[in-house]
């Protein structure tokens, strides 16, 4: 088993910190599925059905930013192989399409818009093409997909996210391809080096379904191997299905990152979590389902669990066919907007008294009333149990606790309470495993002008680097 000193070695890149760092993000899914009302295009689709007449990539854009979104990822080529860009090697593309008479990028309009707005702009492109007649042949279908991921990574700016979908549901044609990932990987790396490689890559994981189910401790360090979970055929999504779409994480799938997880690993990764779902049923658009878009206590669920459990949101929101969001889905993100603006708006910290005996002069109590990795508590001595005793300057109504780790550092707290003070006795409102990134935890209901972190078990001297408690929204 690796020691705790073996496992804090495992951190996190700059192009990963950046990544967590973002949060919650936009997912665009639109192309030929859009005007054939499907999931999974075959790759026969004629271009002339696409013909977005009221496309606008800022409308897209502006209602992710006013969700409180900090980046986009549009799928540029889904399954069918049509692309959303002129490529210079298929005619299967917006080329094709009657759509601005031929002339039309929308990874360009969608990239600039992002520009415009101050989000991030990242890219999905699918190894998996049915329209491409080299597909299976090997080194020849990878100089094609190559060629298409260069182009995409040379022509429209930064990039912050290579989405690389696994799925190989090969079908009736019996083509299979075994995808090259290590030179997938190398275009990446060489053309944008700060962009992470998801998914099917060696920096960000899938969480494990597309419901948005999450777990209770999510480990950021984690065996090697699960960088292959996806990444050949077998394992691959074979074909798409509603029972797929909102299958829950196994029980053994549960823990990937504990000291007993780890028993017997030698090789480990830092290997953060991405949970993805869609605010609606499918991916793509369809118009039946403009009355089944999650509720605003659906978001707030999976947002807290997600980017409030040591893993981001990538949550996606369909275009229609004529180029424009559903109103009820930029309903829905304004919603939630006014939620996360009014949970989050107001930290107690900032006139609170932190205390803690046990810590260090150079990395004091105090620290943890500023939100940033720069500067964190740390004990004195690994002596358990860590306290930290924070005073309000009132009474309050609580509504959210947040907690952060230093995880430039790794991720070192295995078990932790949370305890509020009521008539001199203090009384347990919360416990819980990892930290990470960010740990948010409700506690509406409860009242308190003290409150105590208390740390029981950590991998070696825990590095925290913000602690937030937020009132109740009135």
């Amino acid at each position: 088993m690796p020691t705790d000193q073996e496992l804090i070695k495992t951190v996190p890149s700059n192009r990963q910190l950046a990544y967590q760092a973002t949060e919650f993000y936009a997912f665009f899914h639109f192309g030929m599925n859009t005007y054939t009302n499907r999931e999974w295009g075959d790759g026969t689709e004629n271009p002339q059905i696409f013909n977005p007449t009221e496309f606008d990539a800022d409308q897209w854009v502006s209602a992710a930013q006013n969700a409180g979104m900090k980046g986009v990822i549009l799928t540029c080529k889904h399954h069918d192989g049509f692309c959303l860009w002129p490529t210079s090697y298929t005619s299967h593309s917006v080329a094709s399409s009657p759509w601005k008479n031929g002339r039309g990028d929308v990874v360009q309009e969608v990239s600039e818009a992002c520009r415009r707005h101050g989000l991030k702009f990242g890219i999905y492109l699918s190894p998996w093409d049915r329209n491409q007649p080299c597909y299976g042949s090997g080194k020849e279908y990878d100089d094609y997909y190559l060629a298409q991921l260069t182009e995409l990574l040379t022509s429209y700016g930064d990039i912050f996210s290579v989405w690389l979908d696994g799925a190989c549901g090969e079908g009736p044609n019996g083509k299979k391809q075994v995808y090259n990932w290590k030179r997938y990987y190398e275009c990446v790396r060489k053309y944008q080096p700060g962009a992470c490689i998801c998914v099917c890559g060696p920096d960000i994981r899938w969480c494990g379904n597309e419901a948005g189910d999450v777990r209770k401790s999510e480990w950021s360090v984690v065996p090697a191997r699960t960088a292959l979970a996806e990444s050949v055929q077998e394992r691959s999504q074979q074909m798409d299905d509603e029972e797929f779409r909102m299958r829950r994480i196994t029980s053994d799938m549960e823990d990937l990152g504990s000291r007993k997880a780890l028993e017997g690993e030698t090789d480990l990764i830092w290997y953060p979590a991405e949970v993805n779902t869609s605010i609606r049923p499918g991916w793509f658009y369809h118009p039946e389902e403009d009355d089944q878009v999650k509720n605003l206590d659906e978001l707030i669920h999976i947002y807290i669990g997600a980017v409030g459990g040591n893993a981001t949101f990538l949550l996606n929101i369909p275009p229609m066919s004529n180029g424009l969001l559903h109103e009820n889905d930029v309903k829905r993100l304004e919603e939630f907007r006014s939620w996360k603006r009014k949970s989050f708006v107001h930290n107690l910290m900032g006139t609170a008294h932190v205390f803690s005996e046990n810590e260090d002069s150079a990395h004091l109590a105090s620290n943890l009333t500023e939100d940033t990795l720069e500067t964190w508590y740390q004990p004195e001595s690994s002596e358990l149990p860590v306290e930290i005793t924070i005073s309000l300057d009132h009474l309050y109504n609580l509504g959210y606790l947040v907690l952060k780790e230093a995880v430039r550092y790794s991720q070192r707290v295995e078990k932790f309470e949370v305890l509020v003070k009521e008539n001199e006795t203090w009384n347990r409102i919360f416990t819980g495993t990892v930290i990470g990134y960010q740990k948010i935890i409700p506690v509406k209901g409860q009242k308190a002008r003290e409150v105590k972190i208390v740390l029981h078990d950590f991998r070696v001297l825990p590095l925290l680097s913000f602690v937030g408690i937020y009132p109740e929204n009135p």
